[in-house]
């Protein structure tokens, strides 16, 4: 099962947080929690699960244009949301890696479902890195 960026980031920040609690961090060499703050935790969280539940709802084969229609409005739709949360934390919520860990985690998502991502990304004259492209701006 893919597992959401925001909980990989959540780990990071409570890793940190201990080693700071024990000691075995400078507190000079502390930046986690100001990378990742709770508000851009949370509302991540939220929107992820959101999509998760809209795939769920989706046909397992998602080859139908129909069904690739739907699997592109819930790809727009928590893409759209990203974007929201990105723009509350200054454009600076989600860095090079954390874009790359949020469309590998929609790629998987998707497959994880039964959506041939390849094949629909085909369909549409694109490469399966490119779905979320129409809408992402972080």
């Amino acid at each position: 099962m893919a597992i959401r960026p925001s909980t990989s980031w959540r780990a990071r920040v409570d890793g940190e947080a201990r080693e700071l609690a024990s000691g075995a961090r400078d507190p000079s060499d502390a930046f986690m929690s100001q990378l990742f703050p709770e508000s851009l935790l949370s509302a991540t969280e939220k929107a992820l699960g959101a999509f998760e539940s809209d795939v769920r709802g989706l046909r397992k084969d998602g080859d139908e244009d129909s069904d690739g229609e739907r699997v592109f409005e819930a790809i727009k739709h928590v893409v759209l949301a990203l974007n929201d949360i990105n723009e509350e934390h200054g454009g600076a919520g989600y860095e090079t890696q954390e874009r790359e860990e949020l469309c590998l985690y929609i790629d998987q998502t998707l497959t994880e479902h039964g959506i041939d991502v390849p094949a629909m990304a085909a369909r549409r004259g694109i490469d399966r890195t490119e779905i979320t492209d129409d809408w992402r701006d972080w």
